[in-house]
């Protein structure tokens, strides 16, 4: 019989897996300007590459995390790389629109592998490690995101574009293979349940006509009637959606667990959180690569840009112990809450900092940090109030929430910033006073967030059903 493996071990090959997914989804942010001769398309179209992922992983996340609930996480950890690998392998043979929309489409059918690893983490990790684990696998995520821009723009600077997606590939089979050699297999699913295949339909239809409404409402218009039919498509199918899930026994997303207050709040303010970390996202790449002779653009390359938001991602690795302490000391809820302060004060403090390069670092880093500090503490807040039976669809279901918040971020800061501009060599470029609205913007968003944080109630003593300790099962069983 083999020795299981350390604690420590699994959780950083779940980090991994997270780091990779994070990776993938920023990979094509330094070819976005040369897509459009890459692909002998349009700009307009282009954006598909971009909107493919986006949509994809809106609709996996949630679907994945109920098999994975149904029929063993680490196997739908495993499955849910094969897309991550085959949609690689797509793109980088890819020298049209229709194929690399379709391979990022894949990929996006990857994305569910992060709620898939903290979902997992709760059955092979001891209970006094598992605050420390979730941090990590949260942080894991700025971490690849942060590492993916100056990856990619590296490598698209020096080498075939292609190149990015055969080393995703790799990485994609490298982690599938120490997933398979290192992490247990962890709790049975409930194979006795069924899939609730017209959820997953109606679930996934809702996102993909608010999500396409959201991302592309600024090129379509948002007064077109594309937008405002996507809009009102989805204001008809969600509730349909809600009296099928509380209509039948196995239903994808449980809505009377999702409606608890403590579910529920956690998601709200994950919406909030996901906006607040986005935004900046947007704006500091733009005021570190913009021309100075805008009188605000820093002038920097992508990947000199790249670099310089590195060590924000680096430093929510650094301080998820932190966080994974202040959550057992305090509770998690006053650990979201602190996060979104900081992530506030970041935000504040970018007002009188973004004229320099070494301002705009102490930006990152202070998000980076509260949104570690956040992302570690919504897994522990969401495993406290559901079933063990039901770890991996509430964290997908948390997953999307985020994501959501992520895209109106997307949505709203490039209405602000197209809407407030200034004209530079026949060109209209966002102002500084539209990139300060932004900044503003996002640390409302903070500041809302930890007010709904300190309003999530959390009871004492969770009626779920009893966690057993970490099993010392094999990896290979």
């Amino acid at each position: 019989m083999k020795t299981a493996p350390r604690p420590g071990v699994i959780v950083g090959v779940l980090a991994l897996a997270g780091i990779l997914a994070a990776l993938t989804q920023t990979l094509v942010v330094p070819l976005i300007g040369e897509l459009p001769r890459m692909l002998d398309t349009s700009a307009s179209n282009a954006s598909w590459v971009v909107t493919a992922t986006l949509l994809s992983a809106a609709v996996a996340t949630p679907v994945a995390g109920r098999l994975g609930d149904m029929y063993g996480k680490r196997r739908m950890l495993l499955l849910s790389l094969v897309p991550l690998i085959a949609g690689s392998v797509v793109c980088a043979l890819s020298s049209s629109l229709a194929p690399m929309v379709a391979g990022r489409a894949l990929q996006g059918m990857g994305m569910g592998v992060v709620p898939l690893g903290v979902s997992l983490m709760r059955d092979v990790v001891p209970a006094e490690r598992l605050g420390s684990a979730i941090a990590v696998m949260s942080a894991s995520m700025g971490v690849g995101g942060a590492l993916g821009l100056p990856f990619s723009a590296g490598i698209a600077e020096n080498a075939s574009w292609r190149t990015l997606f055969w080393v995703v590939a790799a990485l994609s089979l490298v982690v599938a293979a120490l997933v398979r050699a290192v992490v247990p297999a962890g709790r049975g699913g409930a194979v006795s349940a069924r899939f609730d295949g017209l959820g997953a339909l109606g679930l996934g239809t809702a996102l993909i006509c608010l999500l396409l409404a959201v991302s592309k409402g600024a090129d379509w218009g948002w007064g077109s009637g594309t937008t405002l039919g996507l809009f009102a498509a989805t204001v008809l199918i969600l509730p349909l959606w809600g009296w099928w899930e509380l209509r039948i026994q196995d239903p994808l997303v449980d809505l009377r667990v999702t409606a608890g207050p403590t579910v529920l709040m956690t998601n709200a303010a994950s919406i909030l959180v996901g906006f607040a970390m986005y935004a900046q996202s947007l704006v500091v790449p733009q005021l570190l690569q913009l021309p100075e002779a805008t009188g605000y653009g820093l002038g920097q390359s992508m990947l000199a840009a790249g670099l310089w938001m590195a060590p924000g991602g680096l430093m929510m690795m650094a301080l998820s112990p932190l966080g994974a302490k202040l959550s057992a000391a305090r509770g998690p809820k006053v650990t979201l809450a602190v996060g979104s302060l900081v992530i506030a004060a970041g935000y504040g403090a970018s007002l009188p900092l973004m004229g320099s390069t070494l301002g705009l670092l102490v930006v990152t880093i202070l998000c980076s940090t509260g949104v570690g500090l956040a992302y570690g503490a919504m897994p522990a807040l969401i495993m406290g109030a559901v079933p063990q039976s039901e770890t991996a669809s509430a964290n997908s279901f948390n997953t999307l929430m985020r994501s959501i918040g992520t895209s109106v971020s997307a949505a709203v800061i490039g209405v602000v910033l197209a809407n407030m501009t200034t004209p530079l060599g026949g060109h209209a470029l966002p102002s500084e006073s539209g990139f300060r609205m932004a900044m503003l913007i996002g640390c409302a968003m903070g500041l809302v967030a930890s007010a709904v944080a300190i309003a999530i109630p959390v009871r004492k003593a969770a009626a779920r059903e009893p966690e057993p300790s970490a099993p010392a099962v094999s990896a290979g069983q």
